[in-house]
């Protein structure tokens, strides 16, 4: 069976990307900060908006929502990939080849998409409370009224496909 992507123009979607061989190399400030830079320089040649991310030492989760007459994020992604790849001083591959999309239906499951995203430093014992995690856009939605600054203490009550689309 062959995975076919959606591809929606000005479509909103929760991404997940892994590091190769789930190496641990987004522990770092210097890898934050060149993670962080290559979302700027794809962003100036691509536009999107990154609506909500976490990033772990392993992996990132992340919504996008692309521009109304765009619909290619495996572009950006690759160039994301790319720009990191050649900028950080690693001998080995940096990212998994492949990365998991889901296209955001609606209301209900963009918050639930949210949620999976602030909780899962939590969820995956590095802390234990969301608000403690330092690479996310927790701190972002607790400035708009969308979570308690103690939100994440426990999980949320998520559907179970939530993640494991």
């Amino acid at each position: 069976m062959r995975y076919r992507r959606d591809y929606r123009q000005g479509g909103c979607y929760f991404f997940t990307v892994v590091t190769a061989r789930r190496r641990r190399i987004l522990t770092h400030a210097a890898s934050i900060t060149l993670l962080r830079q290559a979302f700027r320089h794809v962003r100036q040649r691509h536009p999107f908006h990154i609506d909500a991310v976490v990033v772990l030492p392993d992996h990132l989760h992340c919504v996008w929502t692309l521009p109304p007459e765009c619909s290619d994020f495996s572009l950006r992604w690759q160039q994301i990939k790319r720009y990191f790849s050649t900028h950080i001083d690693a001998q080995l591959p940096c990212w998994q080849k492949r990365f998991w999309e889901h296209r955001i239906r609606d209301e209900r499951d963009y918050a639930n998409h949210l949620d999976y995203i602030h909780y899962n430093p939590v969820k995956h014992g590095y802390v234990t409370r969301a608000q403690a995690w330092p690479h996310s856009s927790f701190g972002k939605f607790v400035k708009q009224g969308v979570y308690a600054p103690d939100w994440g203490v426990s999980p949320p009550d998520l559907p179970n496909h939530i993640g494991q689309e």
